[in-house]
């Protein structure tokens, strides 16, 4: 197993390397929804929601829908719908456990993304979920999030990555099927990769938004 040997343990380590602050990057970060952010939010089809177990186990879920899915309730509470998903709840289970989350806003077509962080609870409110039903289709849950801190990020990541130039991506020749890795990751040896092919096609097509 590779282990480093020239490890940074300080900031005054990482300071030494890159010794400038910028004060545009320093003082952005406000504490609430102000108009900038509720207009991303409000076209945003993507997100990555980011929690932490109190054992420090973290936890990174992408969460899709229409474009703003994400409800901004006043300008420090924003809600997030859970859809039909695989029951494993680990999102759940670990603002349970610490209620910390960080939520990572993706807009196609844009290089920024936002950044919103703060305390989160499990919702059952059902005026909320109503007002996020999609197809009649009301979740069970609602994420609530008290918001401690939103700022823009710059695009310098998705500049890089090329993400919204299609002719320059990778090839996806030869990956590996979902069915392919979930049979093999979770070794089940009374169904085939074609079964699984199988339900996950239907689960696509029919378990979007119902179970």
């Amino acid at each position: 197993m590779f282990e480093p040997k020239d490890l940074i343990t300080t900031e005054a380590q990482i300071r030494e390397i890159v010794p400038d602050q910028f004060p545009s990057q320093q003082n952005k970060i406000i504490d609430h929804i102000d108009d900038h952010i509720r207009a991303w939010i409000e076209r945003t089809p993507f997100i990555t929601l980011a929690t932490y177990s109190a054992e420090g186990r973290v936890d990174i879920s992408p969460k899709g829908d229409p474009a703003g899915f994400v409800k901004v309730l006043d300008p420090h509470t924003i809600a997030i719908p859970d859809r039909p998903g695989n029951h494993r709840y680990d999102s759940f289970l670990n603002i349970l456990e610490t209620g910390k989350v960080a939520v990572m806003f993706l807009m196609p077509n844009r290089r920024e993304v936002v950044r919103v962080g703060g305390t989160a609870q499990i919702a059952r409110d059902l005026d909320l979920r109503e007002s996020m039903a999609i197809k009649g289709r009301v979740p069970d849950f609602a994420i609530v999030v008290r918001v401690d801190y939103a700022f823009y990020h710059c695009g310098k990541a998705v500049l890089r990555a090329n993400l919204w130039e299609p002719d320059k991506a990778m090839s996806v020749a030869g990956l590996p099927s979902y069915a392919e890795a979930v049979h093999d990751h979770a070794a089940l040896p009374d169904m085939s990769v074609e079964d699984l092919e199988t339900r996950f096609a239907y689960n696509e097509a029919h378990r979007m938004y119902d179970e």
